[in-house]
């Protein structure tokens, strides 16, 4: 089966930055797409395409991840607003899911003209991934972070 984030925890493509926080169940990295320096994508270890598929272990340890690793991506910028938002869909069929922390900074509300989805419509429309030596920082600070918060 083809999956980009399966491909990527088990490094079978490259990951930018590395893999920067674990739980048992969950993994937390930096987001390889538009979105923006310092968005995080939260995923389960295992392959699954639905919520409804979560294990107990695994809800159980959803809740307090996200909330830390909004913490982290909100202070790795200077964010206004950090997005939780969960993606499940590959080439329009469900795909492994993965919640974007994207943290959203006054400076690109003004610079995309629009927030919400429409502002990860207009950055996937531009398209500009943040450059990989750049990620890596990123994922540095936000391990930093991760180990005190």
């Amino acid at each position: 089966m083809d999956c980009i984030a399966c491909d990527l925890a088990h490094g079978r493509i490259p990951l930018p930055g590395g893999r920067i926080y674990a739980t048992d169940n969950w993994l937390v990295e930096h987001c390889v797409g538009p979105l923006g320096l310092g968005t995080l994508i939260v995923k389960p270890v295992r392959h699954l395409t639905a919520v409804a598929g979560l294990t107990g272990d695994e809800a159980a340890e959803l809740g307090p991840l996200l909330q830390r690793a909004s913490i982290v991506a909100g202070e790795l910028v200077d964010a206004e607003q950090v997005y939780n938002c969960l993606w499940s869909h590959a080439g329009g069929l469900p795909g492994h899911i993965h919640y974007v922390v994207q943290p959203v900074t006054a400076e690109q509300v003004r610079k995309f003209g629009a927030y919400g989805p429409a502002l990860q419509q207009v950055m996937f429309s531009e398209g500009s991934a943040p450059d990989p030596d750049d990620i890596a920082e990123m994922a540095e600070r936000a391990r930093t972070l991760f180990s005190i918060r």
